[in-house]
């Protein structure tokens, strides 16, 4: 009866509309309040615990430095590389746009960030060069959701808390299957640009790879400094957070002089509201797993699932069907601290490794940024690109059956995801 109140009252609440943090955290007062033993303060310690990482920190702090990023003039650096260096492959601006979102994803962490970054400059660019609009906002939203999938990912980071894994190594993971999918939306949109019979054309910016490489450099040097402090371990992920912050800092403020000091107080403020509503969601999931945890759930749908079928693949088949349907109506981060402590029990009965699964589970999901009903990629795509978002929504089916076809190799394939860990970390499982 408690899982029923516990999940009912849950999925209520949404239905009619609630924030997902409050309906977390409601659900969770009701449960306590019908199991006799419980009592209130099994909640106040879980939203206090929940949030008290120093882990967490970094969702703060890479939040801010991506914004800092997209607004001092580092995605349009990054833009014009892309273009010189792929303005003229096939598939023409919308491989540009795609590398451009890869770049940016490097150094943002969050999809809207990279949608909104990368969208401003290049949806408009996309309509000049042919393009039909909802297409374009179709594929950068598709492409922004790379923002997640390539470290540091602030996804990644909140994964690595609910299953205790390492942060690094899943930074590291996250890399090939990136670039994998990635790979998979140019080849769809050089597909589509063959059919119309068009071909690559001139790049929009003037000048030689080498010239934008150059003006680039201190913005292309931003993951470098930032993972690779990390992966060589003069920094934790949650130090790196800080070196991201001033480094876009003084490259946005005093080396590029497009961001002024007056705006940066309104960024900290706008960058703090954004991220304290991932706190509290957080927070509310940490009471709501304990009470998970106190019905044996996990134990019980583990035992009940292994009772049905022993093979890996078809339990890693069904839990990506639940996570791209989950992931179509349940924001990410409320997705995963949710989720997790559910499925990872199940996954490690088998003998599948919890980074990868880390990595199946992140991408899954993140499908769900480019899929209505919530589809915030696609909302901000929209919003940007001033397209209506019926016709935005009635373009990203094909991208988003791309994006699972890539989901799958990933899934199926372990080593796209562990063979970074494994070579540079020496990474066992």
């Amino acid at each position: 009866m408690t899982t029923a109140i516990l999940f009912g009252s849950f999925a209520l609440l949404l239905i009619i509309g609630v924030p997902i943090g409050i309906a977390l955290g409601a659900a969770s007062l009701l449960a306590i309040a019908y199991v006799p033993f419980l009592n209130f303060d099994l909640y106040a310690l879980g939203l206090v615990s929940g949030i008290n990482s120093f882990t967490l920190i970094a969702v703060v702090l890479f939040t801010l430095a991506g914004s800092l990023m997209a607004q001092g003039g580092i995605s349009r650096r990054l833009i014009a590389v892309a273009d010189r260096a792929f303005g003229r492959s096939p598939g023409d601006l919308g491989t540009v746009t795609i590398m451009a979102c890869l770049f940016f994803a490097a150094i943002s962490g969050t999809g809207s960030a990279t949608v909104a970054a990368i969208g401003l400059a290049m949806i408009p660019a996309l309509v000049e060069r042919g393009y039909d609009r909802a297409y374009a906002g179709a594929m950068v939203a598709s492409a922004g959701g790379l923002g997640v999938m390539i470290p540091p990912s602030v996804v990644m980071i909140v994964y690595a808390v609910a299953a205790g894994v390492s942060v690094t190594a899943l930074f590291m993971a996250g890399i090939v299957p990136g670039i994998v999918i990635a790979l998979t939306l140019i080849v769809y949109n050089i597909t589509q640009r063959r059919k119309m019979a068009h071909k690559g054309e001139a790049v929009l910016h003037e000048g030689s790879v080498w010239a934008a490489l150059n003006q680039a450099k201190l913005a292309l040097l931003m993951p470098v400094v930032v993972l690779g402090g990390i992966y060589s371990g003069i920094v934790t992920p949650t130090e790196s957070s800080a070196v991201a912050v001033v480094y876009a800092l003084i490259v946005s403020v005093f080396v590029y002089k497009e961001l002024p000091l007056r705006d940066i107080p309104k960024m900290m403020l706008d960058s703090a509201l954004l991220v304290s509503a991932v706190l509290v969601i957080i927070g509310a999931s940490v009471a709501f797993g304990r009470i998970i945890a106190l019905e044996q759930i996990p134990t019980q749908l583990a035992e009940f699932v292994l009772s049905m079928t022993q093979s890996r693949y078809v339990v890693l088949l069904a839990t990506i069907v639940l996570l791209l349907i989950v992931g179509t109506f349940l924001e990410t981060l409320a997705a995963i601290v949710i989720l997790t402590p559910v499925l990872l029990p199940i996954t490690l009965e088998l003998g599948i490794d919890p980074v990868h699964f880390g990595i199946v589970m992140i991408v899954a999901l993140a499908i769900g940024f480019v899929t209505p009903p919530l589809g915030a990629n696609l909302f901000m795509a929209a919003q940007v690109g001033q397209i209506p978002f019926d016709k935005i929504a009635r373009r990203i089916f094909p991208w988003v059956v791309t994006m699972v076809v890539a989901l799958l190799i990933i899934a199926f394939v372990p080593w796209l995801s562990l063979v970074l860990p494994q070579v540079f970390l020496d990474y066992g499982g």
